[in-house]
């Protein structure tokens, strides 16, 4: 066994059941890489109020793969299912063992999984409470005062300054603009405000930049709810696209959906296929209101498990 493994542990360092920060997403990290010293933990970047853009890095293959969550505030439940997947990843690497009947060490060979865990570490911040005071909470209370039927700080799904990062990218951008200033989105709010112009957000342009200095083969971007996979842009259909989503509704019971017209543009999942022509999906998890409930986790991490690492072993090797 390779010497950097270290032995299997019973207790679990991804809490489950609690509402996340990035002050828990920096402590797990944290705990995970000193149980775990062959995950990399990286930082692609600050958000608006500086918080760290953190990246995890799993295996050394030469096949690159990328999933993100937290794009949205209110869907904050995505990073403890991105985290879960890595240590349960990670146990059983160190432990020699198979994940969900697949050999980790065919996995840590031939790929290099990226995970994003927490696009938007501000808005989550904002929803779960750790902002509750300060210039950029009155900043972002006194914009939801503008939209009244959104709950705030519950409703908000925007980075700090009031721009939804997921509206952010250079594919149908002046598409997307249009459509939501005829719902009213014109100016900062807690969703649906595409910004001033594309990659104009601290965040937004950290994920652009992240995935043009790589490879990436396959995304995932993460978000809630409806349990529904998008998988197409326009009538970009590449490679392996509609084969895996297919593959990824079987094991999840998800629903295979062409995104609705009025969400069709802009997302970072749009742009990825736009500009690679390679996967690319966008995965809403759970089902009802957001932020969905913790209650709904074990659900939530049991239709995904084989999406997550079916995100490297569906990849067909004749065309990587």
């Amino acid at each position: 066994m390779d010497i950097l493994r270290q032995a299997k542990t019973p207790e679990d360092i991804v809490p489950v059941d609690v509402p996340y920060t990035s002050s828990l997403l920096a402590r797990i990290l944290g705990d995970l890489a000193d149980r775990y010293p062959f995950i990399e933990i990286g930082e692609a970047g600050n958000s608006v109020m500086g918080r760290r853009l953190y990246t995890i890095r799993l295996g050394q293959g030469q096949t690159e793969v990328f999933y993100n969550a937290s794009f949205h505030a209110n869907e904050w439940i995505t990073t403890p299912l991105l985290l879960k997947f890595a240590e349960e990843y990670a146990k059983a690497y160190a432990a020699d063992e198979r994940l969900y009947g697949v050999h980790t060490s065919f996995l840590y060979e031939n790929f290099s999984l990226y995970l994003m865990p927490m696009v938007n570490p501000d808005g989550v911040d904002l929803v779960n409470g750790e902002i509750d005071g300060g210039a950029y909470y009155e900043l972002a209370k006194r914009i939801s005062g503008d939209y009244p039927a959104i709950p705030f700080p519950s409703g908000w799904k925007a980075n700090i300054n009031g721009v939804d990062l997921n509206l952010q990218f250079p594919a149908g951008w002046e598409n997307a603009r249009e459509i939501k200033y005829e719902q009213g989105f014109t100016s900062p709010a807690p969703r649906d405000f595409v910004g001033t112009a594309p990659l104009s957000q601290p965040e937004s342009i950290a994920v652009y930049r992240f995935t043009t200095q790589h490879e990436f083969r396959l995304i995932l971007a993460y978000h809630t709810q409806g349990e529904v996979i998008y998988w197409k842009y326009l009538d970009y259909n590449p490679r392996q696209a509609a084969r895996i989503a297919r593959y990824f509704g079987a094991v999840s019971g998800y629903e295979v959906a062409v995104t609705p017209v009025a969400s069709g543009y802009a997302g970072y999942k749009d742009w990825f296929i736009q500009t690679y022509n390679r996967p690319g999906y966008t995965i809403e998890a759970g089902r009802g209101e957001n932020p969905l409930p913790v209650t709904q986790f074990p659900k939530i991490y049991e239709d995904n498990k084989r999406i997550l690492l079916g995100g490297m072993t569906q990849l067909d090797p004749e065309d990587l």
